[in-house]
Parts: C-alpha cells; sequence; structure tokens
C-alpha cells in the first residue's frame, strides 16, 4: 500500500468516526426532545358546553302560620320535622278560651248549612202540593175579581130579558101605586085613627117601596159604577192577577230546582261562618314540612302571633345570576348539575325552569337571573346552602375532540400540531362547540388516534419541525 492509499484510508476512517458520533449527538438530542414533548391522543367522544354560576338553596313555597284570634292552644298535633298534607291540622285552640264571635259563628254554621241542604234537596211532595193549591186558588180569586169587573160594567150587569122582565115589573109595580093611590084617595077624608084609612095607606106605602125596588134593579142593570167603584173593582182584578203570577213563579221554582243565585248567596253565608269558625284552628295551606313550632300547648296567642313554619321540601330552587354574554346560551329545560360544600363528594342534578327577561346592572355587569330546580332531592340538602350550577348548554356525541392547549391561534386561522415520526407538523382546524378543556373539531385533516403537541420546547422548534414536513401526510381527509 503506497502513501496516498494510506492517506485515503485515514481520511476516510475520520469521516466515519466523525460522521457516528455526530450521529448519536444528533439522535440523542431528538430523543430528549421529544421526551420533554407533552401529547394528546385525538379522539371521538362526548362533548359538553356548560355556564357555571353560584346561588343559594331555597325551598318552592314557605309559610308562616300565625293565629287571627286570641285564646289558648290547646293541642298541636304535629312535631318538628313531620310531613303535612294541605288541609291537615297544625294546631287547636281551647274552645273554653275562644272570642265571642267564633262561639257565635259556630252556631250560625249549623243553621247555615241546614239551610243550603235543604236548598240543594229541592221541595218535598207536601211543598209542591201547597203550591199548586195555591196556583189554583189564586187562578180562582183571579176569575171572581174579573167576574165582578165585568159585571159592573154597562152591557153585562145583566141580559136582555132580565132587563126587560124588570121593566114589566116597574110597570106592574107602578100600576099597583096607582091603584093603592086612589084607593086611599077614597078613605083620605076619614079621620086618621080609622082603619079602613089606615090599611089603605098601609098598601099605598106597601106598594111605592116595591116600585122603588123594581127601578132600583132596572136602573142597576142599565147603569155604571161610580169612579170609586170602579177604581176598587180595578184594584180587585190587579191584586189577583199579581196573586196568581206569585203563586205560579213559586211553584216554577219548586220544580226547576233552588236559583243559582240562591246556592250561592247560601254558600257564601256557609263560608263566611266556617271562616270565623276556623279561625279556632291552624290548618296546613300545602303540602310541606314542618321547619319550626313558635309555640308550645298551654301559650296564650293573640292576632297575629306566628306559630308554626311550614316549607315545601320536595324539590329545591337555585336563583343564580348569568352574564349577559352567556344568557342567550340558556333556556328552559336543560340540564344543571349541582355542587355543594356542604354535601362533598356529590353532585345533584337540576333543570333550568326560568329565563329572565330583564337583566340588572351591579358595578357594571349586567346579569340575568336564571332559576334552576331540583326535583328529586338529597336529605342532606337544605335551605340556605351554597350551590354551584353547572348548565349544561350544548352537548355534541361522537365528535372528533382535541385539547384546548393543543390549539394555537394566529391571523385568524387555529392550528394544532401533530407529532409523526418525531416531527412536529402544524395542521389547520375548523372548530364547533368550544368546551372549557376540549373542542371539537368539524373540519381538518385530523383523524382519530393522532397524537397532538399540547406543549413543546420552544415556538421555534415545532415551527422548524413544521417546516421540515410540511403538510404532506395529513392531505386527506375523514
Amino acid at each position: 500500500m503506497n502513501k496516498r492509499t494510506r492517506i485515503l484510508l485515514l481520511v476516510a476512517l475520520g469521516v466515519v468516526v466523525v460522521g457516528f458520533f455526530l450521529y448519536r449527538r444528533l439522535t440523542a438530542a431528538s430523543q430528549s426532545e421529544a421526551a420533554a414533548i407533552q401529547t394528546a391522543t385525538v379522539e371521538r367522544g362526548t362533548l359538553t358546553a356548560t355556564v357555571d354560576a353560584a346561588g343559594t338553596l331555597k325551598a318552592p313555597q314557605a309559610a308562616v302560620a300565625a293565629w287571627r284570634t286570641s285564646g289558648v292552644v290547646s293541642s298541636i298535633p304535629v312535631e318538628l320535622g313531620d310531613s303535612v298534607k294541605a288541609g291537615d291540622v297544625l294546631m287547636k285552640l281551647d274552645p273554653s278560651s275562644l272570642d265571642r264571635t267564633v262561639i257565635q259563628a259556630q252556631a250560625d254554621l249549623i243553621a247555615a248549612q241546614q239551610d243550603l241542604a235543604d236548598l240543594r234537596a229541592g221541595p218535598t211532595d207536601l211543598e209542591l202540593a201547597q203550591a199548586q193549591l195555591a196556583v189554583a186558588d189564586a187562578r180562582q180569586e183571579l176569575q171572581d175579581a174579573r167576574y165582578a169587573w165585568r159585571v159592573q160594567q154597562e152591557g153585562y150587569r145583566a141580559s136582555s130579558d132580565t132587563v126587560l122582565g124588570a121593566e114589566a115589573k116597574l110597570v106592574v109595580a107602578q100600576q099597583e101605586v096607582e091603584g093603592a093611590e086612589r084607593n086611599y084617595g077614597e078613605y083620605s077624608g076619614r079621620a086618621e085613627d080609622d082603619p079602613a084609612r089606615a090599611l089603605a095607606l098601609t098598601k099605598l106605602t106597601s106598594a111605592r117601596q116595591n116600585r122603588d125596588s123594581v127601578q132600583r134593579n132596572l136602573n142597576w142593570y142599565t147603569g155604571r159604577p161610580t169612579e170609586l167603584q170602579q177604581a176598587k173593582l180595578d184594584a180587585n182584578v190587579a191584586v189577583a192577577e199579581a196573586k196568581l203570577n206569585d203563586a205560579k213563579e213559586n211553584l216554577k221554582s219548586l220544580v226547576d230546582g233552588p236559583d243559582p243565585a240562591d246556592v250561592l248567596a247560601a254558600e257564601s253565608r256557609v263560608a263566611a261562618a266556617q271562616a270565623t269558625v276556623d279561625l279556632a284552628r291552624l290548618v296546613a295551606p300545602f303540602d310541606g314540612t314542618v321547619v319550626a313550632i313558635s309555640v308550645q300547648e298551654g301559650d296564650s296567642v293573640s292576632s297575629g302571633t306566628a306559630a308554626v313554619t311550614l316549607a315545601d321540601l320536595s324539590h329545591f330552587k337555585v336563583s343564580v345570576d348569568v352574564s349577559e354574554l352567556d344568557v342567550n346560551r340558556i333556556s328552559v329545560g336543560q340540564e344543571a348539575e349541582l355542587s355543594l360544600d356542604a354535601v362533598s363528594g356529590q353532585t345533584f342534578v337540576g333543570r333550568v325552569t326560568d329565563v329572565a327577561f330583564m337583566g340588572s346592572v351591579n358595578q357594571g355587569v349586567v346579569t340575568y337571573p336564571v332559576t334552576v330546580v331540583v326535583d328529586k332531592p338529597d336529605p342532606a340538602l337544605r335551605p340556605g346552602m351554597t350551590a354551584a350550577v353547572s348548565i349544561t348548554t350544548d352537548l355534541r356525541e361522537n365528535v372528533l375532540i382535541v385539547p384546548n392547549r393543543a390549539l394555537v391561534a394566529s391571523g385568524g386561522q387555529r392550528t394544532v400540531t401533530v407529532l409523526f415520526e418525531g416531527q412536529q407538523i402544524s395542521v389547520p382546524v375548523t372548530l364547533g362547540l368550544v368546551g372549557d378543556t376540549t373542542s371539537e373539531v368539524v373540519a381538518s385533516s385530523l383523524k382519530e388516534g393522532d397524537t397532538v403537541v399540547v406543549k413543546a420546547i420552544t415556538a421555534n422548534s415545532a415551527q422548524g419541525f413544521g417546516g421540515m414536513m410540511g403538510g404532506g401526510y395529513f392531505m386527506g381527509t375523514d
């Protein structure tokens, strides 16, 4: 081997040695850098968006039962924590300690209830028979009044035959008078105590009386009543007609049943008496739980004395203030998750029941009240507890998800850095739903299972790797 060949071999050996050490250095640097990169895997899953706020648990309904009269408490049939139904008795007063008006109302109530019962029961057979008889009597009375009125009018007092008969009787009576006058004239010159003269005078007087009677009858048959008599006749007819109408209306009301107005009035009297009687006891106004008892048996109370506090604990509600930036994302029916410091380790499900239209301004911040209801509360929940509320405003299932820490925004474009064979490649993405920690990818060359960088050593290295690889591997779409 000549000198030239040896020199070439040494140079080649040196190049190999230098290249080996350079390769080892570059490989070690690449492995160290890769070990320092935090990554995550692109997955498909469920993504939710939420609005978080805080509020205080409240019972949907609560009331304090207070006395409206005076007396001494005689019994308390409920205890603290008891569940009661609307109308259940909570407390009673000693009857002997009641106000006089309450005692009187008890008697009034019995009478009013009886009147109402009688009214609703309808008439008895006897009452119907009496009403029918009253109609018949009134009809007969009207008929008699009308007949009396009719026969008193000219042309209706007697028939023509009766008038002709009366006129003939008058002619005969007048002839008898004239005969008696002639007979009396024969004895007129005798002494007054002469029997024959006295008899003739008696016959004359009798004949004249008979004639006058016949004349009066004829005058009545052909005459008219006086103004006063006519007014009385008219009044009798009007009274008889009114009596008949009243009797008919009474019978009709019995047959048709009670007047709704009468029933309403009777019911009102019962209700008024009952309201006064009820002052002697306290009843539950709604279904709930006894949460406080303020008086004891034997205590004297007066109007306004608070006695029992009742709350509906069948469910709870929380009112939270939501920013104007988030309120339009919330709607009635959305699900919410509640967590409480007082009940650690548990979460409770609620739903949005109300979103206010009017907001309020506090220190320049506009918020809107939103009500969340917990329909099935745990016994550990109590009014007044502070709750953290997370309202689910959107939910997407089986979507491509990347961590928010992997997203980079630059020039209006969002990208993620994909780790491929030790290289970092920048890939543009279009987002859909953005959650608190992850976001939905709706358009990109990303695929499920890709590894994305969530934290690189330096931005320059990431840009360098991206520039080296370009985007050739991710040109396809799902």
